[in-house]
């Protein structure tokens, strides 16, 4: 719309420029006269106001509609009065206009809103991204064969084909094959993830080199892609607290400015000036006052900064949320599946009565290999990355909720709690097994009856949680956990950590009351959890914030969703905020900077300039303020945070 009237609005332009006068004034250039040339720049000019203005001219009627006049008023009201001023000069009186300012003030306009226009769709590109990650169509397999099939016509239950180097068309579930997808579009993860049978798959991922076989789960705005989509344009269609404050103070420019303008009006007259330069100065007034810039400073910004968190697997629910994450005090973790992976891990493994650690491991292992307990899992798991193999089990049986047994060589082998080997072990338990049962889960290990060594499991911690909480102290944040596990579990755990404020043996539904307790000390707490056990404390908390909730989007309780079960996400999202917020504040400095220097310049000061003297200087002014808030939002966050936030902050 701004780009097709600007080229026209130019090419009629010039002709008004030429027969305008000013050539002449400023050039000694007289232009070829012919029969009516005197009224070629009222009868261009005119054509000029309706066509190019028009925009401006709803912009201002949909704005004082709104009761919210802005840039769209100013402008209106300053080409209507140059334009009804240069009309009545000309036809009635016979005397000076401004056709040339009015069509110059038009085309420089026209190509500032323009190029902003470009700008702002640049930075909500994620959108239309993240739409292109669909493949036009799908690969649906039926008896004899497969056939290609639009998306529209998939649907849930249906079993597609998925190629290698291929887009997955629908959310889905693996039934045949195995392969590495590429889901780093979706969740920020650079590394393939492997899938195999029974494995979740996301639309738009990319396929690796295996071919797979997959049950649609989820279709069109049912799949974890259109969820993301909406979310995405949901926080860039929310408005924050800043924004709030910027449109009240572009809209009190509005005022200010058409008030300056009257006085500028009344002075000029009053000094002798003349009634069509004290309209100039006016006009000068009205144009060169930037509303739009300071309109502008704040949902650039924030456009481009939830584009850039969608593309790095941090999903902004609440705008607001990643507003207010800069001043977090203190960051509370929920500790299971959060700060470690929610899954036991052996620990340790402590024999006796000179069994091997192998030979235990081994023996435990096998008869394990027949559960399907968590615990179980993780002593086969651990003796598996030994390199140990099971041996074969006979007559296996379990004990619910103590342990399991079976034969092996005629040899019975029983793996078990306390519970299970009630009234056998005081005699038998080392002081070192004593200290593993105060802080971690012990399972013991008989053979023949005789207890031969034990196995000490927790809760794995994550790799990547030291990192993070020293990241969080470097940015000058405190770190704290809670949880619902006894305190010598808690205090382990958090030893390991480095964190100092521990609150264990906390109910979920008692979590909340921890943040408020933190809140009453004056922190502003962001809550970490996994966003279902959490809920009560996410909401509670000044930042809510769901970690591992992979592409589930539909968690109320968190304004902010990391995709991946990662507490380093949770530096990134600080440092994002503060690149955000830090980017918003030079944006406003520079919008109303310039407009409490431009305006008296407009009013007075700039008339004593031959060079300046006139509004199309004042339109090139506020334009180029505009475009310059524009180009600084997308060039450092666009550019700078894309790297700072997407590879800097997110050091692996």
């Amino acid at each position: 719309m701004f780009r097709d009237r600007f080229y026209v609005s130019l090419a009629l332009t010039i002709p008004v420029v030429l027969y305008s006068g000013i050539l002449r004034t400023l050039f000694g250039i007289e232009p070829p006269a012919f029969p009516g040339s005197d009224l070629l720049p009222l009868v261009i000019s005119t054509f000029v106001f309706f066509y190019g203005g028009l925009v401006f001219l709803r912009g201002a009627a949909s704005e004082l509609a709104a009761r919210l006049p802005g840039m769209m008023t100013l402008i209106s009201l300053a080409i209507t009065v140059a334009f009804v001023y240069s009309v009545i000069s000309q036809v009635v009186f016979g005397g000076d206009t401004l056709f040339w300012e009015l069509t110059t003030l038009i085309t420089v306009m026209l190509l500032g809103h323009w190029l902003e226009m470009r700008s702002i769709d640049r930075a909500q590109g994620a959108l239309q991204e993240l739409a292109k990650l669909l493949p036009d169509d799908a690969e649906r397999i039926r008896e004899g064969g497969t056939e290609r099939v639009s998306l529209s016509e998939l649907r849930e239950g249906d079993l597609v084909l998925v190629r290698p180097g291929a887009r997955v068309p629908a959310d889905g579930e693996v039934s045949d094959g195995a392969s590495a997808v590429n889901e780093s579009m979706i969740t920020g993860e650079s590394r393939p993830v492997e899938k195999a049978v029974g494995a979740k798959v996301i639309a738009g991922t990319v396929n690796g080199d295996g071919s797979l076989k997959v049950k649609v789960t989820a279709i069109g705005e049912r799949t974890a892609l259109a969820g993301i989509m909406r979310l995405v344009a949901e926080a860039q269609a929310s408005r924050s607290r800043a924004q709030v404050l910027a449109d009240r103070a572009a809209s009190l420019l509005t005022f200010v400015a058409i008030t300056a303008g009257v006085i500028t009006f009344i002075a000029w007259l009053a000094v002798g000036r003349g009634l069509g330069f004290s309209i100039e100065r006016t006009v000068a007034v009205l144009v060169i006052a930037c509303p739009h810039a300071l309109g502008l400073a704040i949902p650039l910004v924030v456009a481009i900064s939830t584009s850039i968190s969608a593309r790095n697997g941090l999903l902004v629910r609440d705008r607001r949320a990643l507003e207010a994450a800069r001043a977090i005090d203190v960051v509370l973790f929920d500790k299971t599946g959060t700060l470690t992976r929610g899954e036991p891990a052996v620990r340790e493994v402590i024999s006796f009565d000179g069994v091997s650690e192998r030979d235990l491991l081994t023996l435990a292992a096998s008869v394990e290999a027949e559960s399907e307990h968590a615990l179980s899992r993780a002593i086969v798991a651990k003796a598996k990355a030994a390199g140990l193999s099971p041996r074969r089990v006979d007559h296996f049986s379990a004990v619910p909720g103590k342990g399991v047994r079976g034969e092996i060589e005629g040899e019975l082998v029983e793996v078990g709690n306390r519970g299970y080997f009630a009234g056998k072990l005081d005699g038998n338990v080392s002081e070192k097994v004593r200290r593993a049962e105060a802080a971690e889960t012990v399972v013991f290990v008989a053979r023949r009856g005789e207890i031969v060594g034990a196995i000490s499991l927790a809760d794995e911690i994550r790799s990547e949680s030291k990192e993070a909480i020293a990241e969080l102290r470097r940015l000058g944040v405190r770190v704290a956990m809670v949880t619902g596990d006894n305190r010598a579990v808690a205090d382990t755990v958090a030893k390991e950590l480095g964190i100092e404020e521990v609150f264990a043996e906390v109910l979920p539904e008692h979590k909340a009351e921890i943040v408020k307790k933190l809140q009453r000390d004056g922190s502003r707490v962001a809550m970490v959890g996994d966003g279902v056990n959490d809920a009560p404390a996410l909401t509670q908390a000044d930042v809510g914030i769901a970690i591992g909730a992979g592409t589930d989007v539909a968690i109320q309780s968190a304004g902010i969703i990391l995709v991946r079960n990662d507490p380093r996400d949770v530096v990134k999202i600080i440092r994002l905020s503060r690149a955000t917020y830090s980017k918003m504040i030079q944006n406003l400095f520079w919008a109303a900077g310039y407009n409490v220097v431009a305006i008296p310049l407009a009013a007075g000061v700039l008339a004593t300039h031959s060079s300046c003297a006139d509004s199309s200087f004042e339109a090139t002014s506020a334009t180029l303020t505009a475009l310059i808030i524009a180009l600084s939002s997308t060039a450092p966050l666009g550019r700078s945070c894309a790297k700072r936030v997407a590879s800097r902050i997110s050091r692996r």
